[in-house]
């Protein structure tokens, strides 16, 4: 389940301007490597370190392909796809690596993980001013 608050927030640009109000999410607690790695350890037959050692060995390779310009695709939860963002330039001949202004991450959900959020319930826990 995932929790909200509803707070205000002053809209500045289009037709919606002044004060509205929206959902926010309320996050729980972060979940750590090692509260993963233990409940991996515990649903198979794995021990806990081996769990471990496989995760921090997973973290390390997706980042290295990630940086060498591949996506990296997950079967039902989804895929890591590497993304740049660069400024335009005049012309062909302008283009370079500083017309680079960032590279990213980003995350598509599969179909199969999107239809599952689309079930996941939600609860109001505060409400912010």
């Amino acid at each position: 389940m995932i929790n909200y608050t509803k707070s205000s927030r002053s809209m500045h640009i289009g037709s919606a301007q002044g004060t509205r109000y929206v959902a926010r999410i309320s996050r729980s607690a972060d979940t750590s490597l090692d509260t993963v790695a233990e409940e991996i350890s515990i649903a198979t037959s794995l021990s806990y370190p081996d769990v471990l050692a496989a995760l921090k060995a997973f973290e390390l390779f997706v980042g290295n392909h990630i940086m060498s310009g591949s996506a990296v695709k997950f079967g039902t939860l989804g895929s890591f796809i590497p993304k740049i963002q660069s400024k335009a330039e005049e012309t062909l001949d302008n283009v370079s690596d500083n017309s680079i202004k960032r590279i990213t991450c980003r995350f598509f959900p599969s179909v199969t993980f999107k239809n599952k959020m689309k079930t996941c319930k939600v609860n109001l826990v505060a409400t912010q001013q």
